[in-house]
């Protein structure tokens, strides 16, 4: 069980451009290496704020866990969340910072006028699937994923 101390020792707040390092290092260890700067990029693109989220799970100064959260306009539904990524340091887990994370996000959700949150996680990720139900959320789906290259036009 964790102690209560853990709990109360991770902090959660948005990103910044100065955790772009800590967020490439935990995306390596989600399965999506990536630099630096490839993370700065990626953080200029998700404006305006009311359409994302990156939130990070500080511990003292480390920064041990992020979650990207955004508003997913769809025709079909309500207007909803969904959880991109998100990712706790493998010598961090079962603390809490992912379930801190996750309540963070939903607050976000909710604030922005989203009805529901929703999260996709690889089939192979059997421990990620217990702490999504763990923390409310059910399985109503089961989907394939297809994707393409792109090249840009000349």
């Amino acid at each position: 069980m964790m102690k209560q101390t853990e709990l109360k020792s991770i902090k959660i707040r948005l990103a910044t451009k100065n955790d772009a390092t800590e967020i490439a290092t935990l995306s390596g260890q989600l399965g999506y290496p990536s630099s630096r700067e490839e993370i700065l990029e990626r953080m200029k693109r998700m404006w305006p704020a009311a359409q994302h989220a990156i939130f990070v799970a500080e511990s003292g100064k480390a920064v041990v866990g992020w979650l990207h959260v955004s508003v997913t306009p769809l025709l079909e539904v309500a207007l909803c969340a969904e959880v991109n990524g998100l990712i706790v340091d493998e010598k961090q887990r079962s603390l809490g910072a992912g379930a801190k994370l996750l309540a963070a996000a939903e607050r976000w959700a909710a604030k922005n006028g989203c009805k529901n949150m929703s999260v996709r996680s690889n089939v192979i990720r059997d421990r990620a699937h217990a702490f999504y139900l763990r923390n409310g959320y059910e399985h109503y789906k089961t989907q394939k994923a297809f994707r393409k290259s792109l090249t840009p036009p000349q």
